[in-house]
């Protein structure tokens, strides 16, 4: 078996040439049974534009308002991202970790493939790769439909006799989706998109950041936005509301494995990736942080704001008192929000194309292809992008699948994390060969972070924001959860437990060995 060849890596030697002839990337891959399918590209600051980009806090912060204030006021935005700033550790520093050992463009579904035990490692990666892959279409979903939202406010703040209905959201969203999904079309690209949208929303951050409070007529005291709960959720317990908060900030630490899919498309994977996936959270709480004590500050008319159909445009319009101003800094916000939808969709081809190519999803062999002159998974790309036009439908049933969509994509990507590295905790951490960043014995409490609040999430994150419930006000994350599972069972047992490359021989022992499995 160890001097057996993995089929792609068959392919790779007789179309490519010795393996002496590759770059020493190239030969790390082809080790793992992969062949170079795509141009390493990316540096280490434009793979850190994806990942910040679509994680993105103080956005997240600004598009997702409404829910905080509800659920908690500033004390609830405030400490509730230090909270996730201390959690988000964890679970990127145990990201990090295996992604510098095992650097993979699978990430989770690799992972789970190569620690868990040979008995049930094909479904343990099968598992890890539908639930990441689910995740990120999610993920789209969300941000085209808080961009949406934006959009449909700005042109209600410059017409006051508009009166949006539903079908204006679905509208927008759709174009939000379709527009941004032309910048994923062409690989050499990216990178440059990739670096333009990190300096956007960094740009746009301290132009808000400055601009709202210098010119709020008045602002609130120290006591308003360090102290205050608020409670309008209709939660007898205020900690339930909290909790029910949090989701608004766990949205800016969410998705933290997007820049693990693009190892394949950097230099020096197993050192360039955890620095962008923990660049990503560090600036992110600097980010929201200090976001959030500006807008708090700055928050006059609390009515108003709560009552918006974008928050944050009616807290810049009250500050500024000009209509111009305030479209003006949300145009801001819109750019930003762009930037992350382009950084999702990058996150959810690379997924659907590297689960493809270990045979997870049914027309595998279509999705798992790289356009050869534009260096993309591109029908991978667009078949993600259609999926995420057709879950723009859940909003047209339900006004609250803003929070169910958001929910999701917070959810479920912690679920493919949790996989592999419950395997890495049941083999042994002494068990895998380190990479450049490895955390010793802190890895241990890193890892029970993960574990930790992944459980946390999956349970309370199920409960609705607002009481009574109504149709309109449901948390519909559960009924999401339950057709992903009904969609992989019957994809597990109609073909992939027969297909998934980990049930094959196609995959050698020898990278087994050298993790020390």
């Amino acid at each position: 078996m160890a001097n057996e060849q993995p089929l792609t890596k068959q392919m790779t030697i007789e179309s490519k040439g010795s393996i002496g002839m590759r770059d020493a990337d190239a030969r790390k891959l082809e080790d793992m049974g992969y062949e170079q399918a795509m141009e390493r590209k990316f540096s280490v600051w434009s793979v850190l534009g994806v990942g910040f980009s679509l994680t993105n806090s103080w956005w997240a912060v600004s598009a997702a308002m409404i829910t905080g204030i509800n659920s908690g006021g500033p004390v609830l935005l405030l400490y509730g991202t230090i909270l996730l700033f201390i959690v988000s550790i964890g679970i990127a520093s145990s990201l990090s970790e295996l992604v510098s050992a095992l650097p993979n463009a699978a990430g989770q579904s690799f992972w789970a493939r190569e620690l868990a035990p040979k008995k049930y490692s094909n479904i343990a990666s099968y598992l890890a790769g539908w639930f990441a892959w689910c995740g990120s279409l999610f993920a789209c979903a969300s941000v085209s439909l808080s961009v949406g939202y934006a959009l449909v406010a700005c042109y209600q703040l410059s017409h006051p006799e508009f009166v949006y209905e539903t079908w204006h959201i679905f509208v927008a969203y759709q174009c939000v989706n379709a527009f941004s999904a032309i910048f994923n079309c062409y690989g050499k690209l990216l990178p440059r998109i990739a670096t333009i949208s990190l300096y956007t929303t960094l740009v746009s951050f301290f132009i808000i950041l400055i601009t709202v409070p210098a010119k709020a007529p008045t602002h609130r005291d120290a006591k308003f936005v360090f102290q205050t709960f608020m409670n309008n959720t209709g939660w007898s317990q205020n900690g339930i509301a909290f909790i029910v908060g949090l989701i608004n900030t766990n949205w800016g630490f969410s998705c933290l494995d997007t820049a693990v899919h693009m190892a394949e498309e950097v230099p020096q994977p197993e050192r360039n990736i955890p620095i962008a996936i923990m660049g990503t959270v560090f600036i992110g709480f600097i980010t929201s942080f200090f976001f959030i004590i500006s807008m708090m500050f700055s928050l006059l008319d609390f009515d108003s704001v709560s009552a918006s159909l974008a928050p944050v445009l009616q807290l810049f319009y009250d500050a500024l008192g000009n209509k111009a101003g305030a479209i003006v800094l949300e145009a801001l916000v819109i750019a930003t929000g762009i930037g992350c939808q382009i950084a999702c969709q990058t996150w959810q081809s690379r997924l659907l194309w590297s689960f493809s190519r270990d045979r997870g999803l049914p027309l595998h062999r279509f999705w798992s292809q790289i356009h050869p002159k534009l260096d993309v998974p591109l029908y991978a790309h667009a078949a993600g992008c259609v999926i995420v036009s057709a879950l723009g439908c859940l909003y047209l049933a339900s006004y609250s699948a803003i929070n169910s969509v958001i929910t999701a994509c917070i959810v479920l990507p912690y679920v493919s994390y949790a996989i592999p590295v419950t395997c890495l905790l049941i083999r042994g951490r002494s068990n895998i060969r380190p990479g450049p960043f490895w955390l010793g014995k802190f890895g241990y409490v890193a890892n029970v972070t993960l574990l930790m609040w992944t459980a946390f999430t999956v349970i309370m994150y199920s409960f609705p924001v607002y009481m009574p419930v109504e149709a309109d006000t449901m948390n519909y994350v559960s009924a999401c959860y339950g057709i992903i599972v009904i969609l992989f069972t019957i994809d597990w047992f109609a073909r992939a437990r027969k297909e998934y490359r980990g049930q094959t021989l196609e995959h050698g022992e020898g990278l087994h060995t050298a993790v020390g499995i």
